[in-house]
């Protein structure tokens, strides 16, 4: 099944007479709620981001990019802040992304993008801020009728000389697209600058009781325009009109800056006109683009600050006039539905967009290759919807058998579908694909929608008809900490599961592949197996005490005395413990490949030695009250787990907030043969001629807002296993190691601090992913 991003782009194509076709989705990605927002003609204003990369600093760059957004959600519309991010054009930006362009890691590593830088820019992988013209040609080509700015660029003083003339009035002329702004920069030569656009066709509209032209910091310039109107739905009528005639330009709304600036205004207009000369004096009026951020600034330090308060004031003032004149607009949209419309996208006339973007259910939703490529990590398991309650306070006995007061959240969760989410905002677009079946059903509508608003990819999800959604009802305790809770998983049990699982896989050949518990033992040992004939490196994550031990049939049937069947296991103390007590009944102890693995580690005094040194180790050297690390020892985690180790090559055990202990068998070639136990940096080693044993404890990071325990272990897994597909050979050094231990540790810290079962502020994790 298709993304919504590429069907977006594909019904583009289908509509363009042939000038777009769907390998846009190389370059281009819509976010997920403004896609939603077209497919539900609810209205969406443009906004654009040279603002946050070169008009204000840093952190009020970001604050107003989001009070912008926010006050386009209070009108009723859908915000869609535009930028490019490492080449790709986003109509529509995530938090993370937003701040990547609001305080970049190198300064000046931010461009500022107008039509002439947009090729270039994607090309090279740059990261951008969209001035005018480049936001006009991308809502445009998006289908977003509204553009919400704080001044178009113009004709320059002198301009009659030098052809200085911003490429925002051209565009204008390209994209039928309103743009609301505060008329121009009174830096600019306003009178030929409405000449031009005169020439040009552009309708000019004071959005205000006078027909005076705004300038800016100002309401009054001097200069009258044709129109003017008070009204967004006149405003949004031109729009319509426009487009029932088939023109293909946009309009100009000037709205003044509002009356509590006004005075304020004109102090700044002094401080215009002595910048503009100080320009003229030495040369910088002569240096192109270089020329308005130095005017900018020059005027900010004359008017004392009193310009920037101004600039941010005109700024929401004309996010909240977009949003309306948006609304309105879509209101004329939906009372003539069948009207055969048509618009310009910045290069060329193309029909307007279907905003039917979603493909109807079927019986089954298919396996085949979509548009999507393959994908490097595969997440096997359950998505399901998590129902959580948590009382407000601790119930006392006599509350037994009766309800208490509390919160009751609906969300997205399973565990594979939590650390696929998880995976996917650490990892490159697309390379994460969760495998899961859903019901035909709310929840499963409900799972779908929701994960493609995140925009996670949809085309592994398996609609079963007539079966039940998983759900997972959870009962918690005042502090967040999980009581009890009911799973209803049976949907997984499917055969169907494992027969798509197979074949995602032999087509796809991804470099991981995660299972969770909530899968058969028939499922994972099947899939477990064929991983193994095929070299793709296979992660168990147990999910409870009861399912851990489903793995054990894959080990049974692929156990080996040279390697360890599974790669990848990530039980807690307790599921640790359940899993070597099934092992020990089911004798899989007792199996001669077994003991020819284990009589390989040939385990020494030294290391013995050295275990009981790393277990007098604090487990915090910031919280000594913590303890040590003698339950190592004490609870026989130590010795569980390396006698494990002929089973699972890697041991993740999670052990909540006395840290991570991992465990691990390494071959004779690794960077672990040259190192020696360091109590110190908590590891301690085992060499003999076939393997290296080592084990290493990682502290826990702080919690400075705990929420809830929901989802952290998941969260843990999923930006785990993503490391492992960006960088396969990381467990293979102590440097490597510890690097993507502690970056699944952050990632986990991150959700034990959301409400949500997978914190979005994961995203902010990806640059540093990639850089491992």
């Amino acid at each position: 099944m298709l993304s919504r991003n590429t069907r977006a782009l594909q019904r583009l194509s289908k509509f363009s007479r042939g000038y777009l076709d769907s390998s846009l989705t190389r370059i281009l990605d819509i976010h997920p709620e403004v896609l939603d927002a077209l497919a539900a003609k609810k209205p969406v204003v443009a906004l654009e981001t040279t603002l946050v990369t070169h008009g204000f600093p840093y952190p009020t760059n970001y604050d107003l990019s989001n009070s912008l957004e926010s006050i386009v959600r209070s009108t009723g519309a859908i915000p869609a802040t535009i930028g490019i991010i490492e080449g790709r054009i986003k109509i529509g930006l995530e938090k993370a992304e937003l701040e990547e362009l609001a305080n970049p890691e190198i300064p000046g590593s931010v461009v500022k993008i107008s039509r002439r830088d947009i090729a270039p820019a994607v090309s090279m992988r740059a990261f951008g801020g969209t001035t005018c013209s480049a936001t006009l040609i991308f809502a445009a080509l998006a289908g977003i009728k509204v553009f919400a700015t704080g001044g178009l660029g113009g004709v320059h003083r002198g301009g009659e000389l030098s052809m200085d003339i911003s490429a925002d009035l051209q565009e204008l002329t390209r994209c039928p697209v309103g743009l609301v702004s505060s008329g121009v920069k009174s830096i600019l030569d306003i009178g030929r600058t409405l000449e031009y656009l005169e020439t040009l066709g552009v309708p000019v509209v004071s959005y205000g009781p006078t027909k005076e032209f705004p300038a800016f910091f100002t309401p009054k310039s001097g200069f009258e325009v044709p129109w003017n109107t008070e009204s967004p739905s006149i405003a949004a009528n031109i729009l319509y009109t426009q487009t029932q005639l088939g023109m293909q330009n946009g309009a100009l709304f000037a709205v003044p800056i509002p009356d509590k600036y006004e005075a304020a205004g004109a102090e700044i207009q002094l401080a215009v006109d002595q910048a503009v000369a100080e320009s003229e004096a030495n040369g910088i009026s002569k240096r192109g683009k270089e020329a308005t951020p130095w005017l900018l600034n020059r005027i900010g330090e004359l008017s004392k600050g009193s310009s920037l308060e101004s600039n941010v004031a005109l700024l929401e003032n004309n996010a909240r006039i977009g949003g309306e004149i948006a609304v309105e607009y879509q209101k004329l949209v939906e009372e003539q539905p069948h009207s055969s419309d048509s618009m310009t996208v910045g290069l060329r006339p193309i029909s307007k967009p279907s905003t039917q973007l979603r493909l109807p259910a079927s019986k089954t939703t298919p396996f085949a290759a979509s548009e999507n490529g393959n994908a490097s990590l595969l997440v096997l398991g359950a998505a399901a919807v998590d129902i959580s309650a948590k009382a407000f306070e601790a119930a006392s006995n006599s509350a037994l058998g009766s309800t208490v007061p509390g919160n009751i959240t609906v969300s997205l969760g399973g565990v594979a579908r939590n650390i696929a989410e998880a995976s996917h905002r650490v990892s490159p677009k697309d390379s994460v694909l969760l495998v899961s079946p859903i019901g035909d059903d709310s929840f499963g509508q409900l799972l779908r929608q929701e994960s493609e608003k995140c925009g996670m990819r949809t085309d592994g999800l398996l609609l079963q008809k007539d079966q039940r959604t998983a759900v997972c009802n959870m009962i918690m305790d005042s502090q967040g900490g999980l009581t009890t809770g009911i799973a209803d998983m049976a949907i997984l049990d499917k055969a169907q599961l494992e027969i798509k699982a197979i074949a995602l896989i032999k087509q796809m050949k991804p470099t991981v592949v995660v299972m969770d518990g909530n899968c058969s033992s028939e499922v994972i040992s099947t899939v477990a197996g064929l991983c193994t004939r095929h070299g793709i490196k296979v992660f168990f994550e147990p999910t409870s005490i009861v399912k851990s031990t489903r793995i054990l049939k894959a080990v049974e049937t692929t156990m080996s005395s040279s390697t360890s069947p599974i790669d990848f296991i990530s039980p807690n103390l307790i599921e640790l413990q359940e899993i070597f007590a099934v092992a020990n009944e089911k004798d899989l102890f007792a199996k001669p490949e077994y003991w020819t693995a284990l009589d390989n580690f040939s385990l020494t005094s030294r290391y013995r030695m050295d275990l009981e040194h790393l277990c007098r180790a604090n487990v915090s050297d910031e919280d000594p009250s913590k303890g040590t690390l003698s339950f190592l020892l004490d609870q026989g985690l130590a010795q569980m787990a390396v006698k494990l180790l002929p089973f699972f090559r890697h041991i993740v055990i999670k052990c909540g907030d006395m840290g991570v202990i991992v465990a691990m068998r390494q071959n004779p070639t690794s960077a672990w043969r040259s190192e020696q136990s360091n109590i110190k940096r908590r590891y301690v080693l085992n060499h003999s001629d076939t393997d290296t044993i080592v084990l290493s404890h990682f502290p826990a990071l702080p919690v400075k807002d705990l929420v809830n325990v929901t989802g952290a272990g998941d969260s843990f897994v999923g930006v785990l296993s993503s490391c492992l597909v960006q960088q396969p050979n990381a467990f293979n050094s102590q440097k490597g190691l510890t690097q993507v231990i502690e970056m699944a540790q952050r990632a986990s810290v991150l959700t034990l601090c959301s409400p949500c079962a997978v914190s979005p502020e994961l995203s902010s994790l990806k640059r540093s992913i990639s850089r491992l």
